[in-house]
């Protein structure tokens, strides 16, 4: 599904990717884990195509297609959703007009007909016990005003809606407590298909307690050094980050 190969990132001119090297298939959930730094929030802004960030060398296919050729706005129709550690606001569009929006624009990209009124109240109310968003911040505008835990729950949200074939979230979990932590796990773990996969960008192994990955990846140094199976995210756990460090510069690591 997803294959970066060698890919090497700036941002005005300071490298930060030196070499990335992923490939995620169908049905998979991998966590990407590292320090501060390290490039992991600059991988997930170059797949969804964010502005400001030079790829100088390397690849990123998706379902066989070059990325790096399609807009930001392919990229969300071919099926990619990002959702990032600080959701923006955004005054004065509801919820509900936003995604009628979003998902009409994908429908006809893929030559579906636009989902009507009702058909998409019904859909709405039904993704919406998936992270028990009430209704009445689905009315409000998207993110204005919501607490921490209420922006991460509707980014799940939109993600139920649209059913994206691959979901990059980074750092979801961060400043959310345990009730918040469990609703957004639950919801993602409800939208798990055989045809899509999740990327989990994350600091903690207490959302992989929720959200168990199949492949883990430590991402030092602008590079992945190490993969493997849930038990490494325990591991990195019980000893941080300093025996990657120690290991890398002795170059045991990639």
């Amino acid at each position: 599904m997803l294959k970066i190969e060698n890919l090497h990132v700036t941002i005005k001119e300071r490298e930060i990717l030196k070499g990335v090297n992923l490939e995620v298939k169908a049905g998979e959930v991998h966590a990407i884990m590292g320090p501060n730094g390290t490039g992991k929030s600059t991988l997930a802004s170059v797949v969804a195509g964010k502005e400001g960030y030079d790829v100088t060398a390397g690849s990123i296919t998706f379902n066989g297609k070059n990325l790096l050729e399609l807009s930001v706005e392919d990229r969300a129709r071919e099926g990619i959703f990002i959702g990032f550690q600080y959701p923006v606001e955004i005054p004065g569009v509801s919820i509900a007009n936003f995604m009628r929006t979003a998902l009409n624009e994908i429908r006809q990209y893929r030559g579906l007909d636009p989902l009507n009124g009702a058909q998409f109240l019904r859909l709405m109310n039904e993704k919406q016990k998936v992270v028990e968003l009430t209704e009445k911040l689905s009315n409000r505008s998207v993110n204005e005003g919501f607490s921490g835990g209420e922006k991460k729950r509707n980014e799940i949200f939109q993600m139920a809606m649209l059913e994206p074939q691959l979901a990059i979230l980074d750092e979801t979990d961060s400043g959310l407590d345990i009730d918040a932590l469990r609703i957004v796990a639950n919801g993602v773990n409800q939208l798990k298909r055989p045809d899509n996969a999740t990327i989990v960008i994350t600091h903690y192994q207490r959302l992989l307690d929720y959200i168990v990955p199949d492949v883990v990846h430590i991402l030092y140094d602008g590079r992945i050094v190490k993969s493997g199976p849930k038990e490494l995210a325990l591991e990195l756990e019980q000893r941080g980050y300093e025996w990657i460090k120690e290991e890398y510069e002795q170059g045991k690591l990639a």
